[in-house]
């Protein structure tokens, strides 16, 4: 077990290094993070071995054993998961940069509860750059105002913009959405919101994460390629 997640770790983060390389990139500009979820703590804690330093959960219930369970490592949790407002208490406990803050409702509650821990918490904004009914995210000509909103909130530090762009089979397919979430940030840094830093663009899984990096991601987010088809 532990030699197959090796393996493939290495060919991932190879692959990332020429993807980087290929764009005119610096390798080290791009981070990963391994999705874990439904992966048991015995094969992340491979992982970690193997030198994956991030690590994304979906659910908080599941995270919370792993986390406990794998709490003596030096890694960073990040929750990728659609996020309802009443687990807001929980994600800011448990996570370094939560990825999906997509509502100023939500934005407000993850303030709060932070600011009762007396964190500030990284957060990215998600975009639903292609406008999928079936997708969450702040759609495209909203995500401005939001950035605003949230920029007021004293306990968050917006970072950045993810994104789930549409699956196509050819990852070539993708790339004018993840061109689209770039310019995006290019815009929103352009208006100097206090907060806001807009370092990060979370865009890319195992199917298309080469073509997220071309086009300027920060954070891919893989799973099935390190970790296997889960069940």
């Amino acid at each position: 077990m532990a030699e197959e997640i090796e393996s493939r770790l290495k060919m991932v983060t190879d692959q990332m290094r020429t993807a980087a390389a290929r764009s005119g990139r610096d390798p080290d500009s791009v981070r990963l993070v391994a999705v874990s979820k439904t992966v048991s703590a015995d094969r992340v804690l491979a992982a970690i071995e193997a030198g994956v330093t991030d690590l994304g959960e979906n659910y908080v219930q599941e995270a919370q054993a792993k986390i406990n369970a794998l709490s003596d490592e030096k890694v960073s949790w990040h929750f990728i998961g659609h996020l309802q407002t009443n687990k807001a208490k929980y994600v800011v406990k448990l996570f370094d940069l939560i990825h999906s803050v997509d509502s100023v409702k939500l934005a407000r509650e993850l303030n709060k509860r932070s600011a009762n821990l007396g964190k500030v918490q990284k957060v990215l904004v998600q975009v639903n750059i292609s406008g999928e009914r079936t997708k969450s995210g702040i759609e495209t000509d909203l995500a401005m105002e939001l950035v605003g909103q949230i920029a007021r909130l004293e306990n968050l530090a917006i970072c950045g913009l993810m994104t789930m762009p549409p699956f196509f089979d050819a990852p070539e397919k993708v790339q004018s959405y993840f061109r689209a979430l770039r310019k995006l940030q290019d815009q929103i840094r352009n208006e100097h919101f206090a907060n806001v830093r807009m370092t990060e663009l979370s865009m890319g899984m195992s199917g298309d994460f080469e073509a997220a990096i071309e086009e300027g991601a920060t954070l891919v987010r893989i799973g099935t390629a390190i970790f296997g088809k889960r069940v």
